[in-house]
């Protein structure tokens, strides 16, 4: 069976790098006009965009560029409500993976949380993690420099998170409130887990949160993993993994001719069953997204689906591993240790493919021993992945709750 996997690995991989790797993503054309411009402004609400260098303005949208310790240059944006008033308590929101900040922009006003937020008097910032076509600066490389994806979430929540808090931290002199979707709820869980950021989070918002994986049940993604597709990347040095290039196109052209693979809703083969996708969103994902990873970022998620463990990128080499972390295996991230009286509002959905229902009852347990009234836990038994940024209905069924859980910190 092992010989038969690699076989087809083979066939898939060498397939995909006889495909000129081009993209045709409208981010790119947002990122060139500005957010601001280019979507923000059309909508009617006030845009403005400002490198860090320049004069910030008082109110409305600005685009900063943060520093990471290693290097990147990541893009924010803030907004705040045209109306003004509201505490301006700053709200980080932080994109999973294959996104960018747009995230929280597909749905209409009134719908998008990001807006949503801004209505109610937050002071919104969103962020565009490295390696996204908003957040492609580095001091020293660039994107097609094979050190530049030397990178997978590790560096995100150590680097990118860290950073990027600090940074709204020193603006705002005032703590604030995290909202994650997917892998951008395991940067905050693990930058937590291990003592960081606590003394400037209020509370920490988990829409879906990608912890342990080892129940995922995506059919894509799966398959993925069990054909080893991203080590076949990362062997044939293939470090940066490009939804929208040539040789991801093809991987998927062919993943989806595999008789346990049903590609003819991929948004479903992928994330699972959604409820309630509203068609302008799709539209919209369409057209920003998705968004470009580290084939090193892959691999590691691979790593985590198959031990169904939350531990630190394994380079399969001890004495790699004792190089980088001072001991033979990697250091687990222990979700026992998340503060007990930080605020946490989790929701996750009976059918997600990416954050299963098995997966999250096991990061429950692990925070059996948080302050009750500290935690506040939301299932929705139809939901699945992308529906809680892009449903019709979400607005009511989870960012209204999301609002009220809000206003007590």
């Amino acid at each position: 069976m092992a010989r038969i996997l690699q076989l087809v690995l083979w066939f898939l991989v060498c397939g995909m790098v006889m495909v000129d790797a081009t993209s045709q993503n409208f981010s790119a054309a947002a990122a060139g006009n500005g957010i601001c411009r280019s979507v923000v402004e059309p909508l009617g609400y006030s845009c403005a965009e400002h490198k860090m260098n320049l004069q910030e303005s008082l109110f409305g949208w600005y685009l900063f560029q943060v520093t990471t310790k290693d290097g990147y240059i990541l893009s924010m944006q803030r907004i705040a409500s045209n109306s003004g008033g509201g505490s301006r308590k700053p709200v980080l929101l932080q994109h999973g993976l294959f996104m960018d900040g747009m995230t929280w922009l597909l749905l209409p006003p009134g719908q998008n949380l990001a807006f949503l937020l801004a209505d109610n008097g937050y002071d919104v910032w969103i962020v565009h993690g490295r390696g996204t076509t908003s957040s492609r600066g580095h001091v020293s490389y660039a994107p097609d420099d094979r050190a530049y994806w030397d990178w997978s979430w590790d560096e995100l929540a150590a680097q990118d998170l860290p950073a990027t808090v600090d940074y709204i931290h020193d603006q705002t002199k005032q703590k604030l409130h995290f909202v994650g979707h997917s892998q951008g709820n395991l940067l905050a869980l693990a930058a937590v887990s291990r003592g960081h950021l606590v003394n400037k989070l209020s509370s920490a918002t988990l829409l879906c949160p990608v912890a342990y994986m080892h129940h995922m049940s995506s059919l894509l993604m799966r398959g993925s993993i069990n054909l080893f597709f991203a080590e076949g990347f990362y062997w044939l040095k293939i470090k940066e993994f490009d939804p929208n290039g040539g040789p991801a196109q093809k991987f998927l052209e062919k993943m989806c001719k595999l008789p346990f693979v049903d590609c003819s809703n991929l948004m479903t083969a992928l994330t699972g069953k959604n409820c309630c996708l509203k068609p302008s969103a799709m539209d919209s994902f369409l057209k920003y997204e998705p968004q470009p990873t580290s084939t090193k970022n892959l691999l590691h998620l691979s790593q985590m689906v198959r031990r169904g463990t939350i531990a630190m990128y394994d380079y399969d080499n001890e004495g790699q591993n004792v190089k980088r972390y001072g001991q033979p295996s990697p250091p687990v991230y222990d979700m026992t240790r998340i503060p007990k009286d930080l605020p946490l509002f989790l929701t996750y959905g009976g059918t997600d493919g990416i954050t299963s229902d098995k997966d999250v009852q096991i990061l429950l347990g692990s925070l059996k021993d948080h302050m009750g009234d500290k935690l506040v836990t939301q299932f929705i038994d139809n939901y699945a992945h992308a529906d809680y940024v892009m449903a019709d209905n979400v607005r009511e069924k989870v960012y209204d709750p999301l609002l009220g859980f809000l206003k007590q910190y």
